[in-house]
């Protein structure tokens, strides 16, 4: 009997002990600070894919450091040692392994030491919100979007539709009311690709005043009419806007903006040819104009002469673009890949 007594009062005592630590923690920690917890936690991660919602539990991502020479994914296989060969190799189908910022679907990408590879093990799923782009980059300062082709970087005094800067505008306020997005630069409505867009006006100006410093990369892919003699070439020119809103080219200083070209031939059959365009400068419609200046339209573009359309939009993408942040001073580099419409007229 006594045995039962002292068992029972030692309960009593655990219990009250229990209930007095629980009071003191949700005292001290409220629930909704786990909620926003959680919710910083989506803000800064990479978003990969044509996607822009998680789904529904916890966020999970493992950081792994590179410490030698290596493949993508040997590395992987090494350090996963739980996952299996093809859940590992899945990740990278699904473009949820990044590289310093960069999502990376190469089963052998080389690895060097001091990189960061990041696993996102969860994945997320289409936002009808984000139509028309989607969030490759976001951190308190910028935004890095991939954008479709047919959707508006910017409204203008005639057309006031739905556009790039509206849809991120939008977001960011849900965030906070008082928050604000600054266009840094623009692609023309029926391109696709990169872009990228400030979070203050400081950020903006201090990039745009230091352009040819902070972007050290922007190469396009251009899918063009007939086929390229030269591999390879440079296209120089000057380029004025008329009263109508189309760029003119000439040979010579005609008060315009001097433009410089560079392209490579990636691929070509006896009817398109597949390019490679790098920019030295970027003025308006520019690459636009000097394919018809060298006699090879984009295809899809009436406005400089195109008379084909045989993917159904125009045939210019964005591909990469490379920076210095204008805050850490980290360089950052984004790739996309190539439209599988541009690679459609060869077979691919």
């Amino acid at each position: 009997m006594y045995f039962f007594i002292v068992s029972f009062l030692f309960l009593m005592i655990y219990y009250g002990l229990c209930v007095y630590t629980i009071i003191i923690l949700r005292n001290s920690f409220p629930f909704n600070t786990f909620a926003d917890e959680s919710q910083y936690i989506l803000i800064v991660m990479y978003k990969p894919n044509d996607k822009s919602q998680p789904k529904k539990g916890k966020v999970k991502q493992t950081i792994l450091k590179v410490t030698e020479p290596t493949e993508l994914l040997t590395f992987l296989i090494a350090q996963l040692k739980d996952k299996s060969r093809n859940s590992i190799k899945s990740l990278l189908v699904h473009r949820q392994i990044t590289i310093n910022l960069k999502i990376v679907t190469q089963f052998d990408y080389p690895l060097k030491p001091g990189q960061e590879v990041l696993v996102n093990w969860t994945q997320v799923k289409e936002d009808n919100k984000f139509y028309g782009l989607r969030i490759v980059f976001e951190d308190p300062y910028l935004v890095v979007i991939e954008k479709k082709s047919g959707l508006l970087s910017i409204g203008t005094d005639r057309e006031r539709e739905r556009t790039a800067y509206s849809i991120l505008s939008d977001q960011v306020k849900t965030e906070n009311p008082r928050n604000k997005i600054f266009v840094i630069h623009r692609l023309d409505r029926d391109t696709s690709g990169l872009m990228m867009f400030a979070k203050s006006m400081d950020i903006q100006t201090k990039i745009q005043e230091s352009w040819d410093e902070t972007v050290l990369d922007r190469i396009y892919v251009a899918l063009v009419e007939g086929n390229l003699d030269k591999e390879e070439g440079t296209i120089t020119s000057w380029l004025k806007e008329s009263v109508a809103l189309k760029m003119h080219s000439a040979p010579y200083d005609n008060g315009g903006q001097k433009a410089i070209t560079h392209y490579k031939v990636l691929e070509k059959n006896s009817n398109y040819s597949l390019l490679e365009v790098k920019l030295e400068t970027g003025r308006k419609n520019q690459i636009r104009v000097h394919m018809q200046d060298i006699g090879h339209s984009i295809v899809g573009d009436k406005k400089y002469g195109s008379r084909q359309s045989p993917i159904g939009r125009v045939g210019l993408h964005a591909r990469v673009l490379a920076f210095k942040h204008p805050v850490t001073g980290k360089v950052i580099r984004f790739e996309t890949n190539i439209p599988k419409k541009f690679l459609s007229v060869f077979g691919s």
